[in-house]
């Protein structure tokens, strides 16, 4: 069971045992659900489309029958909704606050969402959203399982570790997530109503999970973790707030300011984060210079991964919808000028969102930004851990380069060398070679005839780096190398091994 004060607070959590059981005996589970559905009916439950959905459910029996209530929203009779449910007593579900009555109508109160995150089928509570039914949103609305938490749990380390924070739990989605990896798991949120829900989650997961209620850092100050990750209200704009799961009542991107600036205090030695954040792009800033700007001086290893830029106009649309506004109404209108002067008199000229990865370390702080705008494999959790791992490589050889010319070196075998070449006077002319990763994130390289025929040396029990370039020098008709060809060669594989196409050979 969670853990929230010293008593279990609400209906819901103590629901939770037999809501399990109905659960569990209709197979209202992702894999099951998957199955019943259909691909396609699957696929238009996730665009929000509820006509194939029902089509669907009505062959599917008691698991039709909940994917009717607590996903598309539908009126069950009375005596259907609790044979669905059994063991679950309908009364005791409309007082837990899961189903409402009008009649003998039930409906849902709220979203109960089967999903798999990593570890098995999770069940997620949240609140409803008008995915399926028009509905405005309220202020304290708890958001469920969506594209931005999903692709923060593909996007988040799951090796395995002592302790783990959720700052802004929402839902719980990644507690539940930490819990399948972290021996003991907190979760914080300003939302009451967050809070509650996110116990309700973890006890109907059957999860220990630590809930603790307060605004930003407050709640586990002086704490440290081996892990952290946030998912904070980053929604740029004016500082208000009409949804505490967007809003933080900072302007601009003044939330992924403060969390990024002070997660660093919460990570034990060696310990990581993984944030999705949000930043503005200005004509007289560069994007990178900015987030710069939000790390200490010292202790932290930083990887940024730029996902996408919108402009203002595609920015502050989308986030009406999320809202529930037709962009076309009175209301939205009114709020979208106020929401674009704000930007335009701040001087934005791009949104941009993304990960940003941290490490605790004992050396000056480094920032690596990058843009990760083409299309790459997750999950990109693991590669930030290597991201990490050849980020402290390269710091040490920077202490001491000569580590880097008496190392030998392998390239990945994911790692594809491509030639393009163009019709010319006389056949095919290359233009230009390129290394490419061929799994994670889909870096590329464009090198010339002598990295390649560097890299065609490169083996695990071959010669040190300073010995290829010694015979790459004598092939190309110099009797040594000089500092300048070996420079630039170390430099070029200095690069590669940021991006993983080659590899240290340990010692």
């Amino acid at each position: 069971m969670p853990t929230y004060g010293s008593t279990v607070r609400s209906p819901l959590t103590a629901l939770a045992p037999q809501l399990r059981t109905a659960l569990s005996r209709v197979g209202y589970d992702a894999d099951t659900l998957l199955g019943a559905l259909g691909e396609e009916a699957h696929s238009a439950l996730g665009r929000g489309e509820p006509v194939p959905v029902r089509r669907a459910a009505r062959e599917a029996g008691d698991l039709g029958a909940l994917v009717r209530l607590l996903l598309l929203g539908d009126a069950l009779d009375e005596q259907e909704a609790a044979a669905a449910l059994a063991p679950v007593r309908i009364d005791d579900a409309v007082t837990a606050g899961l189903l409402t009555r009008t009649g003998s109508d039930i409906r849902a109160a709220l979203d109960l969402r089967p999903t798999d995150i990593g570890a098995g089928n999770r069940w997620i509570l949240s609140d409803l959203d008008d995915s399926m039914q028009r509905r405005t949103l309220t202020e304290d609305h708890v958001l469920g399982v969506g594209h931005a938490s999903l692709s923060l749990v593909r996007a988040t380390p799951t090796a395995p570790v002592g302790s783990v924070l959720d700052l802004g739990t929402g839902c719980g989605i990644q507690a539940v997530h930490a819990a399948s990896y972290a021996r003991s798991v907190t979760a914080t949120d300003v939302n009451p109503r967050a809070l509650w829900l996110a116990e309700a989650t973890a006890a109907l997961n059957d999860l220990e999970i630590d809930l603790v209620p307060g605004s930003w850092f407050e709640p586990v100050a002086g704490r440290r973790f081996d892990r952290v990750v946030a998912n904070p209200p980053f929604v740029v704009g004016p500082a208000r707030i009409e949804h505490t799961y967007r809003d933080s009542g900072l302007a601009l991107d003044g939330a992924s300011e403060l969390v990024i600036s002070g997660v660093p205090e919460l990570l034990a030695p060696g310990g990581t984060a993984a944030v999705l954040a949000a930043w503005v792009h200005t004509e007289d800033q560069d994007w990178r210079q900015r987030i710069s700007g939000w790390l200490p001086a010292h202790g932290i290893d930083a990887w940024v991964v730029q996902r996408d830029i919108a402009d203002p106009a595609l920015y502050v649309g989308t986030w009406l919808r999320d809202a529930g506004l037709d962009p076309r109404s009175p209301e939205a209108q009114q709020r979208a000028g106020d929401w674009l002067t704000a930007l335009e008199e701040a001087g934005v000229a791009g949104i941009g969102f993304g990960f940003v990865y941290l490490r605790a370390v004992d050396a000056p702080t480094e920032l690596l930004a990058e843009n990760l705008t083409h299309g790459f494999d997750d999950p990109l959790g693991t590669e930030a851990l290597a991201h990490f791992e050849r980020s402290a490589w390269l710091r040490d050889i920077a202490a001491d380069p000569a580590r880097a010319w008496r190392s030998r070196y392998r390239v990945d075998p994911a790692t594809a060398l491509e030639r393009v070449s163009l019709p010319g006077p006389e056949g095919w002319e290359q233009q230009v070679a390129r290394l490419h990763r061929g799994d994670g994130p889909r870096w590329q390289h464009e090198v010339d005839e002598t990295t390649v025929s560097l890299l065609a040396g490169m083996r695990p029990d071959g010669l040190p780096l300073y010995e290829l370039i010694e015979l790459l020098a004598l092939s190309q008709g110099a009797r040594k190398a000089s500092p300048e060809f070996a420079e630039a060669a170390l430099g070029v594989v200095t690069g590669l091994v940021r991006h993983g196409l080659i590899h240290p050979v340990p010692r």
